[in-house]
């Protein structure tokens, strides 16, 4: 199956560059290119993009609020947006995955690396780099509105889902969270998404926000 990627960058020479390598790959395909958030929004409606490939920064309407459109549109439930900057260790961390976005990555990432991101968020899963995660964690532990209150669709989870979540949380993969519970990795895969439907998330990206959002953990817990 060949994974469809919008390109949504100001810059024609980033564009280009992430054209030719994508497209140096039998399973990927560069199906448009947007240079302002509205194009994004308008584009990953017409090409049925899979997996959005998203700068931050650009005129009329920036990558934050054009991952927030693509998200709320139900006809665009399938489409991912990954986003790919330059500012990776600011509160952009935060909005961005409020926002909808899938994943998060900095420009200086490894080219091999961010070809296989953009498979794993086509198959619904997110990434974050470590650096992105480490970002994420220190704003809600400095938000002054943060609560220890679980929500109720929290509580509703089983013990097991309960443990899962706090790895998720911590940035384990799949595989990371079977080790440490002694399951297979592809029942932890169904652990997660099992979670994921009934806190709400979109993805596992969006699992971190929520975990984090209500207190439920934190760094060495």
């Amino acid at each position: 199956m060949t994974v469809r990627v919008l390109l949504a960058d100001d810059q024609a020479l980033v564009r280009s560059s992430f054209r030719m390598l994508i497209e140096s790959e039998p399973d990927l395909e560069v199906v448009g290119e947007a240079t302002t958030g509205e194009e994004a929004v308008a584009l990953a409606r017409s090409t049925r993009a899979d997996v959005v490939l998203m700068d931050i920064r650009m005129p009329d309407m920036d990558g934050l609020a054009a991952t927030r459109a693509i998200s709320a549109d139900e006809d665009l439930a399938g489409v991912r947006v990954l986003i790919l900057t330059t500012f990776e260790a600011d509160e952009h961390v935060f909005h961005a995955l409020r926002a909808g976005a899938s994943g998060f990555l900095g420009k200086g990432v490894e080219l091999s690396y961010l070809l296989d991101a953009i498979r794993l968020v086509a198959r619904g899963e997110a990434l974050l780099s470590p650096r992105a995660t480490r970002t994420l964690i220190a704003h809600y532990l400095a938000s002054p509105d943060r609560t220890s209150t679980p929500t109720p669709a929290l509580t509703a989870l089983t013990d097991r889902e309960r443990q899962v979540l706090h790895f998720v949380a911590a940035g384990l993969s799949n595989d990371a969270i079977a080790e440490q519970l002694h399951i297979s990795p592809s029942t932890a895969k169904t652990h997660v998404n099992r979670i994921m439907p009934k806190l709400g998330a979109r993805d596992r990206a969006q699992l971190v926000v929520i975990a984090y959002q209500n207190g439920y953990t934190h760094p060495g817990a």
